[in-house]
This record gives structure tokens, sequence and C-alpha cells, in this order.
């Protein structure tokens, strides 16, 4: 972590699941601070208070700041002094911002210009924008605020001189807060059927250590405007169902329900139009800012035509098996806990 020695972080939207994990990675290295900035006063107690009694040899280093991307003054008060920012604040919920479209636009848009208008005026080394899977090929309010703060991102990058300004694009995150994990584990322990929206539906398959993983990935090798995707592999939600099943509860019954308001059949990570200029980088794409002015000539862009790219979608990444969707999920200690000496949690 030589990279964050001595340094000064600030998350906004801190107290959520990615905070929780970033600060699980970084309080016992050689950082600096962490600020936690956030609008939820609750959360900054429970967290301040779980952080001072399982890591009291760390907790100082943890500072928090009420406040709201909402308002920019309030960012403003928090960013003085802060070398990297972690602009994980947003309104997530697929449903509630397909009813309340203007709060997504607020928090997820207009939130994102004022972190990266005072990170710019306090001269920040770098801010890594957290987006989504949704913002690709966008047709639901959530998505279609992600892919508006990905360009004012990278709108913004093409005048901030010393700031780097990178966004991630993630898939579904297992455990993150809204995921249908908890949903699901929260109905095996009522006895509660485990409802599953559309079994044919195909979702990427992240940990939270791998989001983080990808905005030190971001930070490490990310240029200016850059948007970083990570290439994760992907199963059905009848396969995921499966597996959770299998694990906690073999006997419980699941129940369909149909897709919610907004859902798409399968998530895109990477559009067939970004795939013309993104850069493979392994296990990454990097898709590069676009910095022609307006007066550019068309001809600048011969050669890059639709049609020629592929698009990397939850339909056609690597399919995992409901054994290694099993894997996967014993890997995250939120679900091996609760797993009894004798096999599942909620039944046999």
């Amino acid at each position: 972590m030589g990279l964050f020695t001595g340094k000064t972080m600030m998350i906004t939207g801190g107290t959520g699941s990615f905070g929780n994990a970033v600060l699980n990675r970084f309080l016992e290295t050689d950082i600096g601070e962490i600020r936690i900035f956030s609008r939820d006063e609750k959360k900054q107690d429970d967290m301040r208070h779980a952080f001072q009694a399982g890591m009291p040899q760390a907790a100082g280093k943890l500072k928090f700041f009420l406040g709201d991307v909402r308002d920019l003054q309030s960012v403003k008060d928090a960013i003085h002094g802060v070398d990297y920012v972690f602009h994980a604040a947003a309104l997530k919920q697929v449903p509630s911002c397909e009813f309340f479209p203007m709060e997504a636009v607020r928090t997820n848009v207009m939130g994102t210009e004022h972190v990266l208008t005072a990170a710019i005026e306090a001269e920040v080394a770098c801010v890594v924008c957290l987006s989504t899977d949704k913002a690709a090929y966008p047709v639901n309010v959530m998505g279609l605020t992600k892919a508006l703060e990905e360009r004012v991102a990278v709108a913004k990058s093409r005048h901030a001189r010393r700031t780097k300004i990178c966004c991630t694009r993630y898939g579904n995150v297992m455990f993150s807060r809204g995921s249908v994990l908890p949903l699901w584990i929260d109905q095996l322990r009522r006895g509660q059927p485990l409802t599953v929206t559309e079994p044919g539906m195909t979702r990427f398959l992240m940990s939270l250590e791998e989001a983080v993983d990808l905005i030190l990935f971001a930070i490490e090798h990310g240029e200016n405007g850059d948007i970083l995707v990570q290439k994760a592999p992907a199963c059905t939600i009848e396969t995921l169902s499966r597996a959770v099943r299998a694990l906690l509860a073999p006997e419980a019954p699941v129940q369909v329900i149909g897709m919610r308001h907004g859902e798409k059949r399968y998530e895109t990570l990477l559009t067939e139009e970004e795939s013309l200029h993104a850069v493979d980088l392994g296990g990454f794409y990097r898709i590069p800012a676009d910095n022609r002015d307006l007066n550019y000539d068309l001809s600048s862009a011969a050669g890059l035509t639709p049609g020629q790219g592929r698009a990397y979608h939850s339909d056609n990444a690597r399919q995992l098996t409901e054994e290694e969707v099993k894997a996967r999920l014993l890997a995250v200690p939120q679900l091996r806990a609760l797993l009894t000496p004798d096999g599942a949690a909620f039944g046999r």
C-alpha cells in the first residue's frame, strides 16, 4: 500500500457496503486517514462503534463528516487536505429510482458534479466514481443517471489538470446493500419462499473484495477520463437461487414473481460501441475518453463503424455452474458465518 502511505482518503456514501469493505482493506495499513462522508448520522455512529470495538488499534485513523453530495458546500468542507476520493454515494435501488426519478438525478448526477467540482478545486490527486453495468444501454432511471454520472466525470476530466478522474463500472456485487442475497437470506430466516424475479435472467457476480480491487486498479493504471471494467463471470438467477438453497435451505420453496420495474434480462459491462476503442488489459477493459473537441473532423474517427465491436454482457460472459457459484458464495464471510457445523443454516 505504498501509494497510500500517509495519505488521506475520502469515501462518499462511506457507511455502505463498499465503504466497509474499503475500511477493512485499508485501516490497518500505513494510510494516514480515511474520511467517511455521508448524510446518515445513525449509520455513522454504528460504524464508529463497530470499528472502535473491532479495530481499536486503527480506528483513530477513521474520521466522520456529516454532509450530502447534493450540497456542494458540505462536500467542500469535508474535502480539504484529501488525496484520494472514492465516490460511492448514490441512489441504487432500481424500483425506487423509477418512482422518484428526480431524486436519483439530484444524487447521482448533481451529487457527482458537486464532488468533482470540490475535488478539482481542492487539487485532489485522484477521484474514482463508482458506476454500474446498468449505465451501459440504460433502460431504467438508475442506469440513466449513472450513465450521466459517467459523462459528467469524462467531461470534468478534460479540464482537470491536477486531478485524475476515472470511473469504475461494476456488475452485481454480492452482499452489497440492497442486493438480492441479503433479501433471500432474510426470507429464508423467516421461513418464507425464496422470491425469484425471472429464472432465465443473467447477472454478473462479483465480491466486495473484487470491487475494491477494481478501484485500486483504476488509481494505479487508469488515465484521466477512463472508464475501467473488470471482466466478471455471470450466472442465471435460477443457478444463483439453486446455489443459495443448496447451502442454506435445500427444502425452501421458490416463488417466481416476474421482473420488477426497470429490470433488464441481462446486464452489459462493455457496449458494442465502446468495444471499438476499448483496450483489453487481460482481466480488465479500459475505455479511454474521447478527447476530441467540438471542432473535430468526422474523418478522424474513420475505420470505427458499428457492427465491428462486440459487447461484453452477462449473457456472453463465462457462465458459472451451480458448484462454481457455491464456491464463490462460500468465499464470502457474510454467508460462511451463517453455516452450522452440520450444514444448512435454515433447515435441512
